[in-house]
């Protein structure tokens, strides 16, 4: 079996396949070999490699499974042939972006950002902050990435509601929003991007937050309404902190730049040195479950 992978990939990674499986590589610019054309399993590149992998999908003629090392899929489904097989990354991405949305909570509550803005402009901008301890925390989107930061935001004491698209024990589905949201001190959205979830938070919900809730979205741009937010933030209603938007990147000259009670990051909450050292820790696991026969872990359905 075949494993087609991206050249940029750290040799010591690709060290331990089972026996029988050979690593070919996807170039920046060469053409592909003939063993990399006969690939069955492929890696995903995302950012730039991705342009590429996208271009010589329809010379990979045997390749059945993708695997991807981000949890979201919105980027890839849309260049997929119908069949093939695609597998996301989840769980790879739960330490460190629970660890960013940690800090994102705790720098907005206790007004960071603004004082680093006094910082360069030289002012003692004394003021109150707030206490995380008694907070209640709103999950929109409940899967791993949620549970992770869960358990690190437990020992604040802070109290938890959870929404996700399917409703069970302890989580409530999307239809209950309108009465949690007004509960919530936070509200944080871990929600993937689907035709379902395209600007699912809109208007009507961000009146129905608490004046000044925080807004901290870790999931995708595309599920919250860009102009709906813009309205929110400027009436005072929530405060952003963000790691995504729509567009992405966020073009020059956009609101979001410099309205007050914002703080944004490039999309690097899962960007620390130990991504690929996870996501190929995954790839060894998924590739033995391949060559065995076995199910293969996050495979994709419905987008998610």
């Amino acid at each position: 079996m075949i494993l087609l992978v991206f050249e940029a990939i750290e040799p010591d990674l690709l060290q331990g396949f089972p026996e029988g499986v050979e690593v070919a590589f996807l170039p920046r610019e060469a053409p592909l070999s003939e063993r990399a054309l006969r690939a069955e399993f492929a890696v995903a590149p995302y950012g730039s490699g991705s342009r590429r992998f996208f271009a010589e999908l329809p010379n990979l003629r045997d390749l059945k499974v993708v695997q991807t090392l981000t949890a979201g899929v919105d980027w890839i489904l849309p260049h997929l042939p119908t069949g093939m097989v695609l597998c996301d990354a989840a769980g790879i991405h739960d330490i460190p972006v629970s660890e960013w949305i940690v800090a994102a909570v705790l720098g907005a509550i206790k007004r960071f950002p603004e004082f680093r803005d006094a910082q360069r402009e030289q002012r003692w901008a004394y003021r109150w902050v707030d206490d995380l301890e008694g907070s209640t925390v709103l999950f929109l989107g409940y899967g791993s990435i949620a549970r992770a930061t869960e358990k690190r935001l437990t020992p604040f004491e802070v109290k938890f509601i959870r929404v996700a698209r399917t409703a069970r024990e302890g989580v409530y589905g999307f239809a209950a929003l309108s009465e949690l949201l007004p509960k919530a001190d936070v509200v944080i959205n871990l929600l993937p991007y689907t035709p379902q979830t395209h600007k699912l938070i809109g208007a009507e919900h961000f009146a129905q937050m608490k004046p000044g809730a925080l807004f901290v979205n870790a999931g995708r741009g595309k599920t919250v309404d860009q102009e709906a937010l813009v309205e929110a933030i400027r009436a005072r209603l929530v405060r952003l902190v963000s790691d995504v938007s729509d567009p992405e990147p966020l073009p020059e000259g956009h609101p979001l730049w410099s309205l007050p009670e914002v703080f944004l990051t490039p999309h690097i909450a899962g960007s620390t040195p130990r991504l690929f050292e996870r996501g190929f820790k995954l790839v060894h696991q998924q590739v033995a479950r391949y060559v065995r026969g076995e199910p293969l872990h996050n495979v994709v359905t419905d987008g998610y």
